[in-house]
């Protein structure tokens, strides 16, 4: 009989043992645990805004327990299409996402990438987040108009620099403000970042007459007054920024990014509801709107199937307005 116990207990305890713990007290479904060693993508170098969304998702997901661990690593390159032809060279490996955005998009026309976002699997748009028209805190501009007047005066000794490459959102925003005030896009003098993070010392140091990138990597600065923001690409201003919109200073122009995850392609049917229900998982969370707030950006989530319908439009959309702009 004690022999009997001693091995129902035993039974009892090896079950507990080997049954992993739940990770997601706030999930939709336990599936969501089943994503394991979960490795993210950044096709561009840190501190740019891939870069940021993705690491500020990975720690979101791992403090409101629904992963842990998981990785973010950079893989940079010709506009992020390095990092899309790795992702679609993994072939049916769910465990790994990467991070994108418009500036993809654009990338894959002018790098002429053998690779297209339509060949991943699309799995959730995260966020939209306006550009910025940035300067160094020493630089002689204190409102948009002066640059737009000595822009126009003489494009090519106004160089602007961006953290994406052609036909990225960095380069696309100031293409379009360009063709507001009269100016040839061809006549812009951009000046390609990877990201950024890279473009921040030039800023700074002003080896570019101003900056275009997103709010929510030079946030810190704007707080610090290493930088001033001119101007906001959005439709209204924005909470806690003190600039007007391209509208209110004479440019008609309003420019959103966004951002999201796509996987290889060739992953499961189980795989990707799994990545749908994670993501999905992570927008419900506090920890993903306290982001939300704090970098500035907006939430625009849209999962599996909406975000391939919004990818596709996106595709047809960029290339509509590179050629417009005589850019592809």
């Amino acid at each position: 009989m004690q022999v009997k116990t001693w091995l129902a207990v035993a039974g009892a305890l090896a079950a507990v043992l080997l049954v992993p713990p739940l990770l997601t007290p706030g999930a939709d479904s336990a599936e969501t645990t089943q994503v394991r060693q979960l490795r993210v993508l950044v096709p561009n170098a840190p501190g740019g805004g891939y870069d940021i969304t993705a690491r500020t998702a990975a720690k979101a997901m791992e403090d409101a327990e629904l992963i842990r661990n998981a990785e973010v690593f950079n893989l940079p390159g010709a506009g992020g299409t390095v990092g899309l032809g790795r992702t679609v060279s993994e072939r049916g490996n769910g465990k790994l996402v990467m991070s994108m955005g418009l500036g993809v998009v654009g990338s894959v026309y002018t790098n002429k990438s053998p690779s297209s976002l339509l060949d991943t699997t699309p799995i959730a748009k995260l966020i939209e987040e306006p550009d910025i028209v940035v300067v160094g805190k020493d630089s002689k501009y204190t409102s948009l108009r002066q640059l737009v007047d000595d822009w126009k005066a003489n494009p090519g000794a106004v160089p602007v620099g961006g953290g994406s490459s052609p036909g990225g959102p960095d380069h696309l925003a100031p293409m379009l403000m360009a063709k507001a005030i009269g100016l040839e896009p061809k006549s812009v003098n951009y000046v390609q970042f990877d990201g950024g993070g890279e473009l921040l010392a030039s800023v700074l140091g002003g080896k570019v007459a101003f900056g275009v990138s997103g709010v929510g990597e030079y946030r810190d600065q704007i707080q610090a007054g290493t930088v001033r923001v001119l101007a906001v690409t959005s439709a209204a201003r924005i909470s806690g920024i003190d600039a007007p919109t391209l509208s209110e200073s004479g440019v008609d122009v309003k420019f959103s990014n966004w951002r999201g995850v796509v996987a290889p392609p060739g992953i499961s049917s189980a795989d990707r509801d799994r990545l749908v229900q994670l993501f999905s998982a992570l927008h419900k969370t506090s920890q993903w709107g306290d982001a939300l707030k704090r970098n500035g950006w907006t939430d625009a989530f849209a999962p599996g199937d909406q975000f391939k319908s919004f990818l596709e439009e996106e595709n047809k959309r960029v290339a509509t307005v590179l050629k417009d702009l005589g850019l592809a």
